[in-house]
């Protein structure tokens, strides 16, 4: 059974989000010390696994390859700096497509969980927007953190209304990694 595994929203998480959404690599732009957390989870024994909803699939504003290409460079780009994503699981769907994987669903932790034997009372989610806190609340994740490195804007006060509250909230991932490091040892 797989330990410590920290799953990771992508968009306002590890790169800056936009409304335009990210299309290409050269929109993709790392948030100021996530490849340094990833990095430092790395290297303290934690897996880390991206989980992340891609709607511009849908829309057609990128194909999969392009999508696969972005997440390739974003891999190797982390890699270079000591860290690594073990795996990325990603929802292609519209918003209303009322599928299991779009995050606040829990199916992409589900898949996840079921490829690698996850002990999901020991995993731990990152993400920036109630979504990725209430995902990690109803998969049975132990811990969810919040980072304010995204579209944060009501964020705490949406989760209060479902009765959800993170277990900790940090400035960007940088901090919710040195908490989780901190915490987990």
């Amino acid at each position: 059974m797989l330990k410590r595994v920290v799953f990771l929203d992508r968009d306002g998480t590890i790169n800056r989000d936009s409304p335009e959404y990210i299309k290409s690599w050269e929109e993709f732009e790392f948030i100021p010390g996530s490849i340094e957390a990833i990095r430092n989870l790395s290297q303290n024994g934690f897996t880390s696994i991206v989980i992340t909803n891609q709607s511009a699939l849908p829309r057609r504003l990128i194909s999969r390859q392009e999508l696969e290409h972005i997440h390739s460079m974003m891999q190797n780009k982390i890699e270079l700096h000591g860290g690594k994503i073990a795996d990325i699981f990603f929802c292609p769907h519209m918003p209303d497509a009322m599928c299991a994987c779009r995050k606040p669903q829990p199916g992409l932790i589900v898949q996840a969980q079921s490829k690698y034997n996850i002990d999901l009372a020991d995993a731990v989610m990152i993400g920036d927007q109630a979504k990725d806190i209430e995902c990690a609340h109803d998969a049975g994740c132990g811990k969810a953190v919040l980072v304010k490195t995204g579209r944060t804007h009501g964020v705490e006060e949406a989760l209060r209304a479902k009765h959800i509250s993170p277990d900790h909230v940090a400035k960007n991932l940088f901090e919710a990694a040195e908490w989780i490091i901190a915490n987990k040892t």
